[in-house]
């Protein structure tokens, strides 16, 4: 049988096992998701302060199969964190889980509880002179447990890799309310099954992560940062490729930035200082982090007059200063805003093979052209095949005017990804908006052993019900 959390016996059942200050009335921030496309239910609101007592509420929830929705930072962008339909469940929020709970820079470890901000865990990573490279622009207010519950990408995955690569081990509660106690820092061990991989990218449908041990690297000895104009995205390409033979991996990020995505943000965030007098058609950001006796200006100079000789190049900016720097970045992190308020008709977080992509870009304007009079911002992180492929409408008109094609625009482009031998999610993950997608391109026999992991681990369904898989 499954109750409703709100259910006065359930409800006191916890209380008499918790503390009252464990329970909150749910705030409307913990029903919304950052655009807007759904709002949730919840039955009762928690607040665990430590693994322990998150465990007792995984194991209260499980003998009476109520739902369990576990809560991060709440930026994710699929719905994983929002749960409209079915009973309402019980949302766990790791938001006083958050303590850093060591770090250890011989071993470029640190030991963070999942509710620990991202920022925060940069910030104590620099405190011991010691970079955790995971960025990306909600850095602010995710927390880690839900960028390792999304294996969340960003900007540095092009050197450092997703946050998957960036975890050692994991605390967890699992669906029957076990803790597993799997904090490892070792970088070598072969014990058989990797249940860390199991649950980083499961979006809390295999438990709920309390703690992570990750990985720090030495901190770039000189930083340096440029946009570089190009005359299109094969030519970003084997910019890329030119890059890294100069420089291996010195190079950071290698984003994609489109003029149609400059073009956004002059006419929405016009206090946004543009670095183009006229935005170009193709540019990309470059960011280096390199060793101690490197100069990143000249390094980036002589990428500048290599790529000139090319014809990879008409132009570019090389920051002078960490203020030029911010605002070069600024123009980057920045576009996802402007395109949300022109209002995208539909949005595409994907990957192609990065030989690909001056391919897909073309076939998809083709296509996206076919369907009506629309714009296209495609941007970026092209040093690991992610592109946002994203389809607005023309001036004057709103996306509200195109409801009944939003479909038609997602599955044309989909189709594409697909027929490319790519992703339909490269970083944000599935949640509640792709699993119809998963079951449309997922391989039969994968999605089969998800729903037998999924079956093994969590036999009454109770953990994010409805998210990744469908319930």
């Amino acid at each position: 049988m499954t109750l409703n959390p709100a259910d006065d016996t359930f409800a006191a059942r916890l209380r008499q096992t918790l503390p009252e200050a464990v329970f909150r009335p749910a705030e409307p921030r913990y029903l919304e998701e950052p655009r807007g496309r759904w709002s949730g239910q919840c039955g009762l609101l928690a607040l665990p302060r430590n693994v322990d007592e998150v465990a007792a509420l995984v194991r209260a929830a499980a003998e009476v199969r109520v739902p369990v929705l576990p809560y991060g930072g709440g930026t994710g962008l699929v719905g994983g964190q929002i749960m409209s339909d079915g009973p309402a469940p019980l949302i766990v929020s790791l938001e006083r889980v958050a303590a850093i709970r060591g770090v250890y820079p011989t071993e470029n470890v640190l030991i963070a509880e999942a509710g620990a901000i991202l920022a925060e865990v940069q910030a104590a990573a620099a405190e011991a002179g010691r970079l955790f490279p995971l960025s990306l622009a909600a850095e602010g207010t995710a927390r880690i447990g839900g960028n390792l519950s999304t294996n969340a990408g960003g900007t540095g995955v092009l050197r450092y890799g997703n946050a998957r690569d960036l975890c050692l081990g994991l605390e967890a509660v699992l669906p029957d309310g076990r803790i597993w106690h799997g904090l490892s820092r070792l970088r070598k061990d072969n014990t058989g099954y990797d249940l860390r991989d199991l649950l980083i990218g499961a979006e809390g449908t295999l438990g709920i992560i309390t703690a992570a041990t990750l990985k720090l690297f030495s901190r770039p000895a000189g930083e340096g940062t440029a946009l570089f104009v190009v005359p299109d995205p094969q030519a970003a390409i084997d910019l890329l490729s030119l890059a890294r033979d100069r420089l291996g991996e010195g190079v950071s990020a290698f984003e994609l930035i489109a003029g149609q995505g400059l073009r956004f943000l002059a006419d929405e965030l016009p206090d946004i200082r543009q670095p183009f007098a006229t935005p170009p058609d193709w540019c990309v950001l470059i960011e280096l982090g390199l060793s101690r006796g490197l100069d990143p200006e000249e390094a980036l100079a002589g990428l500048f007059e290599a790529a000139l000789e090319r014809d990879l190049t008409s132009g570019g900016l090389i920051a002078q200063s960490e203020g030029q720097r911010a605002a070069f970045w600024a123009v980057r992190e920045q576009i996802p805003a402007a395109n949300r308020r022109i209002g995208a008709v539909s949005s595409h977080d994907i990957s192609v093979p990065i030989s690909r992509i001056p391919e897909f870009i073309a076939e998809g304007d083709r296509i996206v052209a076919g369907l009506g009079d629309f714009r296209v911002n495609c941007f970026g992180h092209l040093g690991d095949g992610n592109l946002h492929y994203n389809v607005f409408p023309a001036p004057g008109r709103s996306k509200a005017d195109h409801v009944n094609q939003r479909d038609a625009v997602k599955y044309a482009v989909h189709d594409l990804v697909h027929s490319m031998g790519g992703s339909v999610s490269a970083e944000h993950g599935i949640g509640r908006l792709k699993v119809e997608d998963l079951e449309r391109y997922g391989d039969p026999v994968k999605l089969d052993a998800m729903r037998a992991i999924k079956a093994a681990l969590d036999p009454l369904g109770i953990m994010n019900p409805g998210a990744v898989l469908r319930a």
